[in-house]
């Protein structure tokens, strides 16, 4: 496993409020144990791969957005209208009605009947810098409740992303919930104590975490599945490229991809996610992704969506997208590579996963 956990040492120290924060614990146990190694740049890196009937689903949701009171424009924003974080004052999404947690927010994993889950990840992230500083030895860990289930806290198993610079103090962390969600099943899940700022600043607010699951189901088709992740700026133009190699899949075979990206604001164009089989590239969208701007503060998928606690169409901030892969592979081949790249928002890139049918 890439960026596992060891004799690390953390990139930078951070200044920062110290914070009373023994009490947001109190579902969980805090744990003693010393914070995770952290390094401010991650370069993308497989985290799992699979060939085998099934495929990949995803769970996600925002943990903080506009402020109704003090924005009369917010409930616009939040039923999908152009918006962007700098522009609100921000406060959590707090919906679990436990008094020791400060946000919450739910959301489906949807699993076709007789499937088993064979790998699942939880990934959350945001910015620690806005109204207030939240401390980053909180990065770590969060609370996650399976449907039904109570609260338990979660620590990192990885090496947690970590970079200060433009005003902003982003991160993002993960760890492995296969038991849990084998066990748990479809169903709402709730993710808690997201460590996001709150406020206004010029650089905004934002955050949110993306539970990915790969299954295997006997009754589906014979795909390869594979699941990266890595912390990148893509900042100026830069961009990050992942290559799937020895795939072997058919003309007009189907395929979905999925991406989790943070502070992409909606409206400011120049990002988009290109997929290259062989010859021929196609830049991915669709009617909740335009070509130049698929880092519009959406968490979208093909089909009827699964469903979230809230709902906010503009999630201000938090990208967690699938797309069909359509007309990008109706040639064969046996290799794809994907470019995500934002040429105006200063965004970071966090997760890709593909599932693409096997040629048999």
């Amino acid at each position: 496993m890439r960026h596992s956990l060891g004799p690390l040492v953390r990139c930078r120290t951070i200044g920062v409020l110290a914070l009373a924060v023994a009490a947001m614990w109190a579902p969980g146990s805090s744990p003693a144990a010393a914070p995770a190694p952290e390094a401010d740049s991650l370069t993308f890196a497989q985290r799992y791969r699979a060939h085998q009937h099934g495929g990949i689903v995803r769970a996600a949701n925002a943990s903080i957005s506009c402020v109704q009171i003090t924005a009369p424009s917010c409930s616009d924003v939040r039923a999908g209208g152009r918006g962007v974080n700098g522009d609100f004052d921000m406060f959590y999404i707090d919906v679990d009605r436990d008094p020791n947690t400060y946000n919450s927010s739910r959301a489906e994993v949807r699993l076709p009947a007789g499937s088993r889950v064979s790998y699942a990840r939880l990934y959350w992230g945001g910015n620690l810098h806005v109204g207030e500083q939240k401390p980053p030895e909180d990065n770590e860990k969060v609370l996650i409740s399976e449907p039904g289930g109570e609260y338990k806290t979660l620590l990192a198993d990885t090496v947690v992303g970590h970079r200060v610079a433009d005003g902003v103090d982003a991160f993002q962390a993960s760890a492995d919930v296969t038991q849990l969600v084998r066990e748990g099943g479809s169903g709402l899940y709730t993710v808690a104590q997201v460590n996001v700022a709150m406020g206004k600043s010029a650089a905004g607010a934002w955050g949110g975490w993306t539970l990915v699951v790969a299954y295997e189901n006997s009754a589906e088709p014979l795909r390869h599945l594979a699941l990266w992740d890595g912390f990148t700026s893509l900042k100026s133009g830069s961009g990050q490229e992942i290559r799937l190699q020895d795939v072997g899949f058919a003309a007009g075979a189907g395929g979905r991809a999925g991406l989790v990206a943070y502070n992409g604001d909606r409206g400011t164009t120049g990002d988009s996610l290109t997929l290259t089989t062989g010859s021929s590239s196609t830049a991915l969208s669709d009617s909740a992704n335009p070509q130049d701007d698929v880092l519009n503060s959406t968490i979208s998928e093909p089909g009827a969506a699964a469903a979230r606690v809230p709902e906010y169409a503009n999630t201000l901030g938090y990208d967690s997208d699938v797309f069909d892969l359509g007309s990008g592979l109706q040639n064969a081949g046996d290799q794809l590579t994907f470019r995500l790249r934002s040429q105006q928002d200063s965004a970071w890139a966090g997760v890709l996963f593909v599932a693409v049918d096997a040629q048999r």
